[in-house]
């Protein structure tokens, strides 16, 4: 076998296989044995067949498949032997000839091959990036209190109507004078919560409305907008609905209202388990921890974000085969236009992947399955503490960390958020950084900030 490699130009490489028949002819008459001894044809005992039948039948297609094997492996030994870097797949070029496999070796393939731009980075301590360091302040602490005492509430029935109560009750449908409509709507069990109603001059016929008592409104015009709102209240249907205009008696029999649970000793063994916490300002500590636990990963999403834009400006402009590029991206999305709509992303994020290989082979960093499942770990604690579920058990969290890395494209973004942690980890020794407090506010701005760039 004869394999030579040329550069039209940095980027753009042609890579030439000559196969000679001494290269795959030994695996081509081991498969055709291998066939014979199964092969079950008419006139022959099993794995009896001459092996001269079997090449007539199968010959042909066992010999593409064995140089298409072997021509595969040889690219890509050859690229990774060699020390070159390539992008996307090599693709037959155009100065391939047809080769018929009929005829003896030699056979001869030609494939285009999108080389990688060379990139100049070093980064150390003389290289200065900002941390965000992100302040746990008491707004946040009582914001995280008021959702776990939301969220361990529960409904209680009272007498007087507030604002957000649940009303239920019968309605009858009246007529032009206020008496009840012969024949008209009768709803038992109406379900409303007069918080949504749409219109001021019907919400305000609710306010200070006792149990037992009787509200006269008009279904028609507190929801003027929403013939699905009528219908669901009155149990009627949407066409129905469109015709009803009338004013509707709502007896009220029940007003439920969701109140929060009080902070006290139930909801701190609720929430950390029995015993962990002692009093609020224990609770409130506690809270505070988790939280700044938390924001470490957006600290340091932030920072592997300043990171890539530092480094895609010290690195500069790179000069990628874009032609090549192109054609490899049309093997797997065939519209053309998204193709061209997509390219200049697709640069930018294959700047950022270049440039990340470089600094992760630069620190030698290693990710392993333990550190991928650690990131499926910590993005799990996150999930089940924005439920208010901060005491679970290792084993519920590994459980379900392990669930998510059974999906595909999950367990890629994993990996990929491990070799970030471990990177970022590996450059704080590295370059410089310069701590700044910030309140959560201002670095949800400089987030927001950076998504508009």
């Amino acid at each position: 076998m004869k394999i030579s490699f040329e550069n039209a130009d940095k980027v753009n490489g042609q890579l030439t296989i000559v196969v000679e028949e001494a290269d795959y002819n030994e695996k081509v008459e081991k498969t055709l044995k291998d066939y014979r001894k199964k092969a079950n044809i008419p006139g022959f005992r099993p794995g009896q067949a001459p092996l001269s039948l079997i090449k007539k039948q199968v010959g042909e297609q066992v010999k593409m498949d064995e140089l298409n094997k072997l021509v595969g492996e040889t690219i890509y030994s050859y690229l990774k032997d060699n020390n070159i870097q390539f992008l996307g797949e090599p693709l037959p070029s155009a100065k391939q000839e047809a080769q018929d496999l009929a005829k003896p070796a030699p056979y001869t393939f030609v494939f285009d091959i999108a080389v990688a731009p060379e990139i100049d980075l070093e980064l150390t301590d003389k290289d200065k990036l900002d941390y965000y360091e992100i302040t746990v302040d008491d707004k946040l602490v009582d914001e995280q209190v008021d959702m776990f005492a939301s969220r361990a509430g529960k409904y209680e029935q009272v007498e007087k109507y507030q604002a957000k109560d649940m009303l239920k009750g019968d309605m009858k449908e009246l007529n032009a004078d206020g008496s009840e409509k012969e024949g008209g709507i009768v709803k038992e069990g109406a379900v409303l919560m007069p918080e949504y109603i749409k219109v001021d001059d019907q919400k305000k016929l609710f306010k200070g409305l006792k149990r037992g008592q009787v509200v006269v409104f008009n279904p028609k015009k507190a929801f003027p907008e929403s013939e699905i709102e009528v219908s669901s209240m009155l149990g009627i249907s949407k066409e129905e609905a469109a015709n009803v205009d009338s004013d509707f008696a709502f007896h009220v029999l029940e007003i439920t209202r969701y109140a929060k649970a009080p902070v006290n000793q139930e909801l701190f063994d609720a929430i950390y388990g029995e015993g962990a916490v002692k009093d609020e300002a224990d609770f409130r500590s506690k809270i505070a921890e988790g939280i700044a636990n938390q924001l470490v990963s957006n600290s340091e999403f932030k920072l592997i974000q300043d990171l890539r834009a530092y480094c895609e400006k010290k690195v500069g402009k790179l000069v990628f085969p874009e032609e090549m590029l192109k054609r490899v991206m049309r093997t797997k999305v065939k519209d053309a236009k998204e193709v061209d709509e997509k390219f200049d992303a697709s640069l930018e994020e294959l700047k950022w992947h270049l440039i990340k290989e470089r600094l992760v082979k630069a620190n030698d960093v290693k990710v392993n399955d333990d550190d991928v499942l650690d990131a499926a770990r910590l993005q799990a604690r996150i999930q089940f503490a924005q439920y208010g579920m901060s005491n679970l058990p290792d084993e519920t969290v590994d459980n379900y960390a392990r669930e998510m890395l059974k999906n595909r494209e999950t367990l890629d973004g994993f990996v990929d958020r491990a070799v970030e942690n471990k990177l970022v980890e590996a450059l704080k020794k590295v370059v410089k950084l310069k701590k700044k407090k910030v309140s959560l506010d201002d670095f949800n701005k400089m987030m927001e900030e950076d998504a508009k760039k």
